[in-house]
């Protein structure tokens, strides 16, 4: 096939995915994720089912066959992935427009075989460094509710705690939370009113409170819905709080606390990201009265240095060992 060819075949792909869309506006269409407008076209009202857009609807809660298309963008692990595929596919009509995109280098080369596998006959197309898949939902598809198993919230016996694929260091004890957790417990105890952001599933916060009877009310905060699910599970405590939001546009409305915890992300979209983190310390130092203290773990390479220095009266290192640094920061 021509140069020419090949694109004009392209084009007309494009089009009748667009037009089976374009079909599908009057119904309820899905779409999981924030796609690039210039790789799919989604429906302006397509219900958003992401667990890391604040307000979205749960997939898991979709009744059967009730979509009449779906957009994905696929996460980049597998198990994840997988799980969120066969989800969707379980939400649509059968016969209806799906599609699936990613990265090249996050799933994207997966993903053709991951719908074929589900019993899907998949058109494929490489734009932007992503791989995006074509396909109409299959009559009976195949292999979903063990995709849906593997991927779904469960409790892990390696750590004693409820998690699922996708959150933040799912399958085990993040070395860094684990040391801030030990200095907490062994000397600094907080008190009064605190909040864990980017709490993940809640290794924190209930080790924070496991170490501290003076602490009166600790509210969890984390952008992921799923991390919220577990954490609620995770944290039996009647001091808990728990809030889905994604900090950088909302802080959940907390203000003059005495004691914020965090271990904060600096990865967004799978790609390291230092501005986020240094994001969530001045989130933090606008939540704390005067006073109040700002104890944080970060990877060593990680330039937090200044950012404490301008945000907060005074910084002290606790620990700078295996890898991680922990401060203290009074306001």
């Amino acid at each position: 096939m021509t140069h020419n060819a090949a694109a004009d075949h392209g084009d007309h792909e494009r089009r009748a995915a667009a037009t089976a869309i374009e079909g599908a506006v009057t119904q309820a269409f899905g779409v999981y994720g924030l796609p690039l407008p210039a790789l799919v076209d989604v429906p302006a009202r397509a219900t958003q089912y992401s667990p890391l857009v604040a307000g979205a609807s749960a997939l898991e809660d979709a009744p059967a066959s009730a979509l009449a298309g779906f957009v994905l963008l696929a996460p980049p692990s597998t198990l994840e992935r997988r799980c969120v595929i066969a989800l969707a596919l379980r939400a649509v009509k059968p016969g209806s427009p799906f599609t699936v995109l990613a990265l090249k280098d996050k799933g994207g080369a997966r993903i053709g075989r991951e719908l074929e596998a589900f019993g899907a006959e998949v058109r494929d197309d490489a734009r932007r460094h992503h791989r995006i898949c074509t396909t109409a939902r299959p009559a009976t598809p195949t292999g979903l509710d063990e995709a849906i198993a593997e991927g779904s919230l469960r409790f892990v016996d390696a750590i004693g705690l409820w998690s699922q694929p996708g959150v933040f260091s799912w399958d085990r004890i993040d070395p860094g939370t684990a040391l801030l957790a030990s200095i907490l417990a062994a000397q600094l105890p907080l008190a009064g009113r605190v909040a864990d952001l980017g709490c993940g599933i809640g290794t924190l916060a209930r080790a924070t409170l496991a170490a501290s009877i003076a602490i009166s009310e600790l509210t969890l905060i984390d952008r992921d819905r799923r991390a919220i699910a577990a954490a609620r599970l995770n944290v039996p405590d009647a001091r808990a709080r728990f809030t889905w939001s994604d900090l950088r546009a909302h802080a959940g409305g907390l203000a003059d606390l005495d004691a914020v915890v965090m271990n904060p992300p600096f990865h967004d979209g799978g790609a390291e990201d230092r501005a986020l983190g240094q994001d969530f310390v001045r989130i933090a130092a606008r939540m704390l009265r005067r006073g109040g203290r700002c104890v944080l773990v970060a990877n060593r390479h990680l330039p937090y240095e200044g950012i404490l220095a301008s945000a907060f009266r005074s910084v002290t290192l606790l620990a700078d060992r295996a890898g991680y640094k922990v401060y203290e920061a009074v306001k």
